[in-house]
C-alpha cells in the first residue's frame, strides 16, 4: 500500500492490487491497518454510494453539528475529487486539495473532520462510494460554492457550468460559511 498526506491530515490511499487472467483483489478495508495510519481509532457508522452522470458535480458539503470524516473512492468511472480544510487553527486552512479517482487506480482520499468535500465526474457516469465516520443529519448540513473564487478550485471540467443540485446552486461562500476552530465551529 502507497499512502501520501496531502494538505494537513489528508491521506490519498493506494492499495495493493493482486491481478490475474482472471481479474483483480484489492483489501478496500482493513481496520486495524486504516487505525494505524491515520493515528487513532475511527469508526465508521454509514456507507454511502451515489450514481452520477458526466458533469454532475457534488459539493462542497459538510456537516456542522456532527462531523463527518470520510473515506471515499470510485468503483465506476472518474472523478476529481475535491476537500477544502475549514479548520481554523490549520496550517492548511482555507486550502484545497484535489485527487483523480478512478475505478481503474483505485485510490481511496481520506478526509478529516473539519473539511468540506465534493466531487465533480469526469466519466460518462460513475459510481462513488464513502463511509462516514457519523450519521447525516440534514439540519447541520453546510454547503459552500463549487466556484468561490476566494478557493478558486480547479475542477478539471470541460463544460463551464456543471450540473448541480438545487442546494448546491444556492450555497454560500467560503467567507460566509461556518467554519471549525478546534473542533468547535467558530
Amino acid at each position: 500500500m502507497k499512502v501520501t498526506r496531502v494538505l494537513t491530515d489528508c491521506l490519498i490511499i493506494e492499495p495493493d492490487v493482486y491481478s490475474d487472467d482472471r481479474g483483480f483483489f484489492i483489501e478496500s478495508w482493513n481496520q486495524r491497518a486504516f487505525n494505524k495510519l491515520v493515528g487513532r481509532d475511527v469508526s465508521f457508522v454509514q456507507d454511502n454510494h451515489s450514481s452520477s452522470a458526466k458533469n454532475v458535480l457534488r459539493g462542497l458539503h459538510y456537516q456542522t453539528r456532527c462531523p463527518q470524516a470520510k473515506l471515499v473512492r470510485v468503483v465506476s468511472g472518474a472523478v476529481v475529487d475535491v476537500a477544502v480544510d475549514l479548520r481554523k487553527h490549520s496550517p492548511t486552512f482555507g486550502q484545497w486539495y484535489a485527487e483523480r479517482l478512478t475505478a481503474e487506480n483505485k485510490k481511496q482520499f481520506w478526509i478529516p473532520e473539519g473539511f468540506a468535500h465534493g466531487f465533480f465526474v469526469v466519466s460518462e457516469g460513475c459510481d462513488f462510494l464513502y463511509k462516514t465516520t457519523t450519521f447525516y443529519d440534514p439540519e447541520s448540513e453546510e454547503s459552500i460554492r463549487w466556484d468561490d473564487p476566494a478557493l478558486d478550485i480547479d475542477w478539471g471540467q470541460d463544460s463551464p457550468t456543471p450540473f448541480l443540485s438545487n442546494k448546491d446552486a444556492v450555497a454560500q461562500l467560503f467567507v460566509d460559511a461556518p467554519l471549525f476552530k478546534y473542533g468547535a465551529l467558530r
